[in-house]
Parts: C-alpha cells; sequence; structure tokens
C-alpha cells in the first residue's frame, strides 16, 4: 500500500532523512519511532505531501504521489491519506459535528450523506454526545477523538497520526492505544503512527521501523526487534526494559573480566535484564556499580545501577534495601546473547 524508494530530505546543509526505502503492506500498522531528530516526523510529513522530498519517491497502492527527482507531489487533499496532528488543530469556531462535517463538504457530498457520515463517525469515536459542543467545552482526550473522527469521516485509505498521545496523561494514553486500534481496524485502513514512546511502538504496531539519524537502523515486526535487534542502537532502544551492552575489549568485559568466549574480541556483549542477577560480593563474573534505582514492574522489580558510561539494569523479586550510590555487584550469565561488533552491528 505504501512504497518508499531511497527517499532524502534536506534542510539547507541538514540531511533530516538519508536514503530511507520501506514496503507497507495494506492494513498493517507500522510505527516509525526513534528519538527526536532522527527524522521520523518529517517522513509522515512527506507522506502527507506538506513536505516534498528533495530525492526518491514515495507510492500509495502503486501511483507515485511522490518524486524529488522530478520535483513535484500530489497535493495533500488528492492522496487518499488523513492526518492526525499532536495539537489536534480543531476548528474552534465549529462544534465537534461541524468539524468532522467539514473535510465531507469539502470533498462535494450533500447535506444528508454528510450528516449519516457524521453521525457513524462519532458513534465509532463514543462521542455522539459531544456532537453540539465546542472544542474549548471538552477535554484533551475528547478533543483527540474529535481529530480522529474528523480523519476517518472521508474514509481515507492511509491513516497519519503524528504522537497524538503526547498530549495526553498517562492513564488516559494507554486508553487511546486501545482506542485507536479498534479504529484501525474498523476503518480497514493502512496506518502510519510516529512516536518517540517505544513502548506505544511495540503495543500497537504490526511492522516497526526504529529510525537513527534519519535512517533506518532496523524494519521489524516488535517481536522480532526484541528477540534479534540488527543493531546495538535498537538492542538499547526497544524492550522495557531495553537490552545491557557491556563494552568488550580484547576479549575482557569493561577492560576487566576475561571471557575465554570472546578471546581477541572488541565490541558490545548483550544481556537481558532478566539474564542478570545481583551478587552479594564481587566475583570474576560481576561488574560492580553504584546503585541508581528500583523500579517494581508486573510483580518483578527492575534494578539500575551507574558506574562511568556504564548502565545495567537485572529483574528481580523483591525491592532491594540498596541506598543511592550503594555498591552493587551484578552477576553475569556463562555467556552473552548476542554480540556487537564496534560498529554497533549484530555479529553473525
Amino acid at each position: 500500500m505504501i512504497q518508499i524508494e531511497s527517499l532524502h530530505k534536506q534542510f539547507g546543509s541538514y540531511e533530516a532523512v538519508q536514503g530511507v526505502s520501506l514496503s507497507v503492506p495494506k492494513g498493517a500498522f507500522l510505527v516509525l519511532v526513534g528519538p527526536s531528530g532522527c527524522g521520523k516526523s518529517t517522513i509522515l510529513r512527506m507522506l502527507a505531501g506538506l513536505e516534498a522530498p528533495t530525492s526518491g519517491t514515495i507510492a500509495f497502492g502503486g501511483k507515485t504521489v511522490s518524486d524529488g527527482g522530478r520535483g513535484w507531489v500530489i497535493e495533500p487533499s488528492r492522496r487518499d491519506a488523513g492526518l492526525v496532528f499532536q495539537s489536534y488543530a480543531l476548528w474552534p469556531h465549529m462544534t465537534v459535528a461541524g468539524n468532522i462535517d467539514w473535510p465531507l463538504k469539502v470533498a462535494g457530498l450533500d447535506r444528508d450523506k454528510r450528516r449519516e457520515r457524521v453521525g457513524e463517525v462519532l458513534d465509532l469515536l463514543g462521542i455522539g454526545q459531544l456532537a453540539d459542543r465546542y472544542p474549548n467545552e471538552i477535554s484533551g482526550g475528547q478533543q483527540q477523538r474529535v481529530a480522529i473522527a474528523r480523519m476517518i469521516a472521508p474514509k481515507p485509505g492511509i491513516l497519519l497520526f503524528d504522537e497524538p498521545l503526547s498530549n495526553l496523561d498517562a492513564k488516559l494514553r494507554v486508553e487511546m492505544r486501545t482506542e485507536l486500534l479498534r479504529v484501525h481496524r474498523a476503518t480497514d485502513a493502512t496506518s502510519v503512527y510516529v512516536t518517540h514512546d517505544q513502548v506505544e511502538a511495540m503495543t500497537m504496531a504490526t511492522h516497526v521501523a526504529v529510525m537513527n539519524g534519519g535512517r533506518i537502523e532496523q524494519f521489524a515486526s516488535p517481536g522480532e526487534l526484541v528477540v534479534r535487534p540488527r543493531t546495538a542502537f535498537v538492542a538499547t532502544f526497544v524492550g522495557t526494559p531495553p537490552a545491557n551492552l557491556v563494552p568488550v575489549v580484547n576479549g575482557a568485559y569493561c577492560g576487566r573480566l576475561a571471557d575465554a568466549a570472546l578471546a581477541g574480541r572488541n565490541g558490545s556483549a548483550m544481556f537481558r535484564p532478566e539474564e542478570l542477577t545481583l551478587a552479594e560480593k564481587p566475583s570474576d563474573r560481576t561488574l560492580t556499580l553504584d546503585y541508581a534505582e528500583a523500579s517494581p514492574m508486573a510483580g518483578r522489580v527492575m534494578v539500575t545501577g551507574i558506574r562511568g558510561d556504564l548502565r545495567l539494569t537485572a529483574i528481580t523479586d523483591s525491592l532491594p534495601s540498596f541506598s543511592v550510590g550503594d555498591e552493587v555487584h551484578f552477576q553475569l550469565p556463562p555467556a552473552p546473547s548476542m554480540f556487537f561488533t564496534p560498529e554497533g552491528v549484530r555479529a553473525q
């Protein structure tokens, strides 16, 4: 449904998107995830037709909608795509029903069909009782539902979401994730969702593109990203908590603990948090860090230690009695789960 080929976007001397290519099947829920400034929102704006690519192409359903090499784009209104902004962007002088009706009116539907469709999407989003209210008379979560209803009213084949939940509180974000997935299934559209929150990415997506520095580090299913991260960046960005990386210098962890299986190698060894344990005293398989924090999670506890640039998290069964700054001895398993080269690429 969406085909991106060698997409580049440059702002002056700064290249925000660098050679991105991916293919998204019809009905997929693609999440673009990554830190601030990685290029994910720029890609979404190019998909929406709000930015023209410097080079590369974008096609929807086999039809090219942007071609940077030829210097043209199909205008947003002709792309069969809807967009929800982070800021909702509702018309303040229109009622909820009026906001939803507006794109249908622009599309040329007659009054009866518009009224019927507005009623359908109000019911779908569970906001029928808000039809006659104005945006300043409803909550942020309700405004977000109105923005989504307005987007899906014309029945676009592609739904674009630009960090739509970032202005909501934590509880409402969880509820709205479920709501968005329900809307996605009900519309049978192909969705592209931008976020910096990897929890949103891992819980909502059928496909995830992890971005860093304008490039895609890995394009895979959520499960594949956790089980087989392709790069060190992906390993430390996804997962709750993410994997631990320990520097390896000449076959020794942090230059101190030798490991015969890694003899002569340089790079990073990956240990999953559930593979680490806490020891009462140091040994030839422990790394000593300073206690930073403990966080309960699903009946267990994430214990984190920091020393210099090294940060490790282990999963334990109970809250520890450490104070901030106490020494904590993290016990390493017999072998790492994965090894990454000095360039941050998974070794085969």
